[in-house]
């Protein structure tokens, strides 16, 4: 019976590849040789579609099951998103998947959305064709262009400033993991029509012989014009954060490239969990925001107050890419920390902890600043009041 699952192994000496950002080739962890995806892609061709269809044989004998207990579809509905390009999707049952490593034949045990990831026993990456194959598979892939060294640099630059951090939470020793993963995305594309009302002023200060006169002229404006709007993402991956996802864009959508299973090579990654109609509001609320923010910013006088806004939507073509993120556990003072890093810029998202010694000389200093220049008793004494609270 075929693999389901697939390592990629070195030509030259059957070491594990792994894609590097830097060189854009997979590179032998062993004997250093390096290969493009398109030279990989043709070794495996036949492996990756073998897997593939073992995969679909399996799904095809579980469809009975799944009928009995309902199944989602996803259907273009009049004045919804296009998913016409997009048919067929289906959702795997709940549950656990259990794998054969092809290197050393111990069993790899995932959840029913990983497409690739790495035996713990041999350390040979692995990836799972039949969740990114046929109607599954991604539209695009953003190449990771940071590898984790880089990342961990990256975090260690956003420690920098953050005065209340404690030191020994600086401690590099305290990275538990560090692990690339493919995050799966929706891409939206559409156009929004935006008609603003906005009040407006302009204030002049100026010299009337012995006053300082204020001059306030005020204008109504108008605004109407419409918003061209490409891949606005929203992460598909229900245990993924979504605030930190939004916290790690921008990304540069240039770079995409056509999906290969080639590119997953020492990564982690994951097929979508959270269909398109589930995240269309969520996008629907990107575009909104953004295009009305776009118009506004139009408007160049001193203030600008939105007194009447409609904004419709044109929705059009949904895309599906999966997109670099590395994410960094840091074990402290019996917690842990999650941190997650743009593996294309760098930028960091997550929360630090703080000292509160070094709160308690941060307040110490102020409040010596404070008496010094002479600030009033009572107010000083308002402040501690607030401290407390």
């Amino acid at each position: 019976m075929p693999e389901k699952i697939i390592n990629y192994k070195c030509p030259a000496c059957t070491g594990p590849l792994h894609y590097v950002g830097d060189s854009g080739k997979l590179e032998c962890d062993y004997c250093g040789s390096k290969y493009t995806i398109a030279e990989i892609e043709s070794i495996y061709k036949e492996k990756v579609e073998s897997a593939a269809e073992a995969a679909a044989e399996e799904s095809q004998a579980e469809a009975p099951a799944a009928a009995e207990t309902g199944g989602a579809s996803s259907q273009t509905s009049s004045g919804g998103w296009d998913t016409s390009s997009l048919e067929n999707w289906n959702s795997a049952g709940q549950g656990l998947r259990i794998y054969s490593c092809p290197s050393c034949g111990a069993e790899l045990i995932c959840d029913e959305n990983t497409a690739a990831t790495r035996c713990p026993y041999c350390g040979n990456p692995t990836v799972v064709p039949g969740q990114l194959s046929g109607t599954l598979k991604p539209d695009y892939v953003l190449p990771f262009k940071l590898n984790k060294e880089d990342a961990q640099k990256a975090l260690l630059r956003h420690y920098q400033g953050k005065a209340l951090l404690p030191e020994t939470f600086r401690d590099e020793k305290n990275i538990q993991e560090i692990q690339g993963v493919y995050v799966p995305f929706w891409l939206f594309d559409g156009t929004a029509r935006v008609v603003l009302d906005i009040d407006a002023s302009e204030s002049t200060a100026f010299m009337q012989g012995d006053y300082e006169v204020t001059e306030t002229k005020h204008y109504e404006v108008h605004r109407d014009g419409d918003v061209v709007f490409e891949k606005i993402p929203v992460d598909a991956a229900s245990k993924m954060p979504d605030e930190y996802m939004d916290s790690l864009e921008p990304y540069d959508y240039n770079k995409l490239e056509p999906f290969s299973m080639a590119y997953l090579a020492g990564y982690l990654a994951d097929k979508f969990d959270v269909s398109v109609e589930q995240s269309a509001k969520r996008a629907d609320e990107r575009a909104v925001n953004t295009a009305e923010d776009v118009v506004r910013n139009t408007v160049s006088y001193e203030t600008a107050v939105v007194r009447n806004k409609k904004v419709t939507l044109k929705r059009g073509k949904v895309h599906y890419a999966l997109i670099p993120t590395y994410l960094l556990t840091i074990r402290w003072n019996e917690g842990q920390y999650l941190f997650a890093v743009n593996g294309q810029t760098g930028k960091v998202v997550g929360e630090l902890p703080s000292s509160q010694e070094k709160e308690r000389k941060e307040f110490l200093k102020t409040f010596l600043t404070a008496v010094i220049v002479g600030i009033p008793v009572l107010s000083i004494l308002m402040y501690l009041v607030m401290y407390a609270l």
